[in-house]
């Protein structure tokens, strides 16, 4: 597989260290705005690049860098104040959030659920969720997945226990090999890759099997920079969703703005153009209603809720929570509707 991955897998990789440790704040220009990344460039991105590479964000008055992947989340760049904006995984602000950091989602990168789980297709003994029972899981060390897996094979008729073997990225080289029996994978990434290379799999969508809809990929800032740059929180995240909207009117030209602003990392040009096309035709970057960006509040709430009821929502150094959250103010979108 590609080392390049989408933000699932961050937040996958993130979960479990939700502690936000004390990190410089970064002096800045008024006019200034930084975004972190989730993970290495990839199509989530592509509205970010475009808008800066088309000039969207100097037309709005602001200079915007984009800062490179590093071991740190971006979840805790943000909450500490040393970027303004970044990639998150809905999964990962929810948690985070709720252990005491300081993170407001302002935008939704995809409008419904990107992942799903997969098994290695021609299997005769797999047909359904409930067929997991027993089978070995390659996972990425979280305990989402496990919650996530168990309601999805519980809500088919079955008892939701199997085995777990923590992979990381080489889970998607076990199930070809057949060392594990299912994963979990970003379609609109490698589901997107293993069509290309002619794999084929068998996949459950979480929906179907009583997982809300979610807008699986956001951009979140901090109260603090939101509430003291209410004009550049504006103009971000207003020239981003014309990024996204050139991409979804000019995919050829963003897939190749792309990988000209990302030339060391993305070399497969058929995969980008495939992925948003997905992205594009799958109705992920703007809804059927051709919304883009916008959070739906109704999505937010039974995201959440789910989340609390599975068990993996904590407070501040781990403490078990004494009620469901108010995620009302887990995000906003002001920003985008301002004028």
């Amino acid at each position: 597989m590609s080392h390049l991955l989408l933000s699932r897998r961050a937040t996958l990789a993130t979960l479990a260290a939700l502690a936000v440790p004390a990190l410089p704040t970064r002096s800045r220009a008024a006019s200034r705005v930084s975004v972190a990344l989730d993970w290495t460039p990839n199509t989530n991105h592509i509205g970010l690049f475009i808008a800066r590479d088309k000039s969207f964000y100097n037309e709005a008055g602001i200079d915007v860098e984009i800062l490179p992947y590093t071991d740190t989340s971006a979840g805790t760049l943000v909450a500490n104040h040393v970027a303004d904006f970044g990639i998150l995984g809905s999964i990962a602000l929810l948690t985070q959030r709720t252990a005491g950091a300081d993170l407001v989602a302002t935008y939704a990168v995809v409008q419904t659920e990107t992942g799903r789980l997969v098994y290695k297709g021609g299997r005769a003994d797999i047909s359904r969720p409930k067929d997991l029972d027993g089978k070995t899981y390659g996972g990425f060390g979280s305990a989402w997945e496990t919650a996530l897996i168990s309601s999805i094979i519980r809500h088919d008729g079955g008892k939701g226990e199997f085995e777990t073997i923590t992979l990381g990225t080489s889970a998607y080289q076990a199930l070809e090999n057949g060392a594990v029996d299912f994963t979990l994978e970003v379609y609109t990434w490698e589901g997107v890759k293993a069509e290309l290379e002619g794999l084929k799999q068998g996949a459950f969508r979480y929906a179907d099997f009583g997982v809300p809809d979610e807008h699986t990929t956001l951009i979140g800032s901090n109260s603090k920079f939101l509430s003291d740059n209410p004009k550049e929180a504006t103009a971000f995240l207003q020239a981003t969703r014309k990024g996204y909207r050139f991409a979804i009117e000019n995919p050829d030209e963003a897939t190749d703005l792309l990988i000209a602003a990302n030339k060391d990392a993305l070399t497969d040009r058929a995969l980008i153009r495939a992925s948003l096309k997905t992205l594009i035709e799958g109705k992920y970057l703007a809804s059927a209603d051709g919304v883009i960006g916008n959070i739906d509040p109704s999505k937010f709430e039974a995201i959440g809720s789910y989340a609390y009821q599975a068990g993996i929502l904590k407070g501040a150094a781990g403490k078990q929570l004494d009620a469901k959250p108010d995620f009302s103010g887990y995000y906003t979108n002001a920003f985008l509707a301002a004028q």
